[in-house]
C-alpha cells in the first residue's frame, strides 16, 4: 500500500465554548454583591451600555392556577439562552452533591414579571461628611491615634509603627521580632522595649504574640498576676481539658480558690480587637423573597434590589456607527453591541433561572415553611435539576452565595439539600438536617445528671422515633454542633451544682 498525503473532508458535531457562553456561565454562580461589582465595570468599559434609571413597576404575583397542583412557576425562559446554560454541563464536584431520594410535597408557588421592575439605590455622595463622623475606626487605625501622642523617640516610633501594621485584626502580633529587627537594622533588645510600650496601649492585651501573654496583661493591669495565676496560664491545656484536680496540684490552691481563679480567667477577653472591624460588614441581601399567600399557597419573588438594570443605548450606537470611518472603529462598536446585548440577555436568563430553581425548591420543601426543620426533607441537586428540566451543574451555580428570606429566616439555597436517613420501618427517609435538630433538642432538655443522654442511648430514642441512625453517626453530629460528650456534660453539671 502506498504511503502519500491526501486531503479528505469530515463532518462532524462539536461544542464550542464562546467567551459569551463562559461569561453566562459566570454569571450564574456570582452573588449580588459580585454581580454588582461585574456590572460597574462592563458600564465603564463599554460605552454602549447604560444603568436603566427609570420608574421601578411591580406587578402583582400571579395567583397559582389549580389543575394537579397548586403551584406555578415562569416555564417561558428564553430557549436560546436556557440552551447556552446547559450545553456546557460541567460534572459537580462531589462537595456540591447532595444525596438522598426527593420526596413529594404539597406543591404550592407564584410568579412575578420580574423584567419590569427596577432596582433599588441610594443617592450619590451618601460617603460625605457625615458618614465618615460615624464610620467605625479600625484597630489599626486607634494604636496609630494612641502612637502619635505616646512619648517615644523618632526611631521608636518608626519601630512601633512597623509592628502595629504587623498586628491582625483579633489584636495578635504576628511579626517574628528577631526578623523584624535585622530588618529595621536595629537590635532585638530595641525592639523588645518598643513592643513593652506598646503592650501598655488600649485596649488591654493588644499586640501580644500568644493567648497567654494576652491573658497576662490584663491580668497584670488588675493587679492578679500572682504565682498561682501564673501557673494557670502556663497550662491552658489543662484548663481547656477541665483537668481540675491536676490544676490544684500545679497552681496550689484547693477548690474554692481555682474555682475563683477559673471565673476571674473567664471574665478576660482573649481577642482584643474583636470589638474593632477591619471593614464594615457587608449587609446579607437575599436573592429571593417568599411569603405565604391565600389558601396556604408560597409566593417566590425575586429581589429587585439585587437585580442590576442596564440597556444599550441604542442612539449612541447609531451615532458612534454613522462617525465610524476606520475599519477597526466599526469593529469596535460592533463588539461592544454584541458584548451589551449578550450582557443583558445574560442578566434575563440569570434571573429567570433563579426564579425557577428557587421555586422548585419552595416546592419540595414547602413542610420545612409551614411546620420547621423537623419536616425538612432529603432533597438533592438532581431531583431539581429533573423537575425544571436543566442540568445539575447549572443547579449547583445558582444555589451558590444565592439567599432566600423566608418567614422563618433567611437561608443560603443550599441549605435545602440535606442528605437522607433512612426510616426504621422502611417509610419515607429522614433529612439529615431534621435529625440534627432531634439530637440537639435531646440534650437541650437535659436538666439533672441523670438525664445525660449518651449517643448509644441517643440512637436508641431516635430508632424508636423512626430514623435508623448508627452511633458514630450520632457522634458526628453532636461533634459538628460542637456538643461535648455525655461524660463532660455530666461534669459540667456537677459542677454547677
Amino acid at each position: 500500500m502506498a504511503l502519500g498525503p491526501r486531503l479528505e473532508l469530515r463532518q462532524g458535531q462539536g461544542l464550542v465554548i464562546t467567551p459569551q457562553l463562559q461569561q453566562a456561565i459566570k454569571l450564574l454562580q456570582l452573588s449580588n454583591i459580585e454581580l454588582d461589582a461585574f456590572v460597574e465595570e462592563e458600564l465603564e468599559r463599554n460605552p454602549l451600555l447604560q444603568r436603566d434609571e427609570g420608574e421601578a413597576v411591580v406587578e402583582a404575583p400571579v395567583e397559582p392556577e389549580r389543575a394537579t397542583a397548586d403551584y406555578a412557576v415562569d416555564e417561558a425562559p428564553d430557549s436560546a439562552a436556557s440552551a447556552d446554560f446547559d450545553a456546557h454541563p460541567d460534572e459537580v464536584s462531589p462537595g456540591e452533591r447532595a444525596t438522598g431520594d426527593g420526596a413529594e410535597a404539597e406543591q404550592a408557588g407564584g410568579q412575578i414579571d420580574w423584567s419590569r421592575t427596577g432596582g433599588g439605590g441610594g443617592f450619590d455622595g451618601e460617603d460625605g461628611y457625615e458618614s465618615a463622623l460615624g464610620r467605625a475606626k479600625t484597630l489599626s487605625e486607634h494604636l496609630h491615634d494612641q502612637l502619635a501622642v505616646a512619648a517615644l523617640t523618632p526611631a521608636q516610633k518608626v519601630v512601633a509603627g512597623v509592628l502595629i501594621d504587623g498586628t491582625d485584626d483579633t489584636g495578635y502580633l504576628r511579626l517574628d521580632l528577631a526578623e523584624t529587627a535585622e530588618r529595621l537594622g536595629c537590635g532585638l533588645g530595641f525592639v523588645e522595649a518598643v513592643l513593652t510600650v506598646l503592650q501598655g496601649f488600649e485596649p488591654t492585651g493588644v499586640l501580644a504574640r500568644d493567648v497567654r501573654e494576652c491573658l497576662a496583661l490584663q491580668l497584670r493591669e488588675l493587679d492578679r498576676l500572682d504565682p498561682a495565676m501564673a501557673a494557670l496560664l502556663d497550662n491552658l491545656d489543662l484548663v481547656a481539658r477541665r483537668d481540675m484536680a491536676a490544676l490544684k496540684r500545679l497552681c496550689g490552691v484547693d477548690d474554692e480558690d481555682l474555682r475563683d481563679m477559673l471565673a476571674e480567667l473567664r471574665a478576660l477577653t482573649p481577642r482584643p480587637g474583636a470589638a474593632f472591624h477591619a471593614e464594615p460588614a457587608q449587609t446579607l441581601v437575599p436573592d429571593v423573597h417568599v411569603r405565604e399567600g391565600l389558601g396556604g399557597l408560597w409566593h417566590v419573588e425575586l429581589n429587585t434590589d439585587t437585580l442590576p438594570r442596564v440597556l444599550v443605548d441604542q442612539r449612541y450606537h447609531a451615532r458612534v456607527s454613522a462617525g465610524a470611518r476606520s475599519d477597526q472603529e466599526k469593529t469596535f462598536v460592533s463588539d461592544c453591541l454584541s458584548t451589551a446585548n449578550w450582557l443583558v440577555k445574560s442578566l434575563d436568563q440569570r434571573a429567570k433561572t433563579i426564579l425557577k430553581v428557587s421555586s422548585e425548591i419552595v416546592r419540595q420543601q414547602d413542610g420545612f415553611l409551614a411546620f420547621g426543620v423537623e419536616h425538612l426533607r432529603p432533597l438533592n441537586l438532581k431531583t431539581v435539576a429533573d423537575a425544571i428540566g436543566m442540568h445539575e451543574s447549572t443547579v449547583s451555580r445558582v444555589t451558590s452565595n444565592k439567599y432566600i428570606a423566608t418567614p422563618r429566616g433567611v437561608f443560603e439555597l443550599k441549605f435545602f439539600f440535606t442528605s437522607s436517613i433512612s426510616a426504621t420501618d422502611g417509610g419515607e427517609a429522614h433529612s439529615a438536617q431534621s435529625v440534627r435538630f432531634k439530637i440537639k433538642g435531646l440534650i437541650e432538655a437535659e436538666r439533672i445528671e441523670a438525664d445525660v443522654h449518651s449517643d448509644d442511648r441517643i440512637v436508641e430514642i431516635l430508632k424508636d422515633a423512626g430514623v435508623d441512625i448508627a452511633r458514630r453517626t450520632v457522634a458526628k453530629y453532636r461533634e459538628a454542633m460542637r456538643i461535648p460528650s455525655s461524660v463532660e456534660r455530666r461534669r459540667l453539671m456537677k459542677e454547677t451544682c
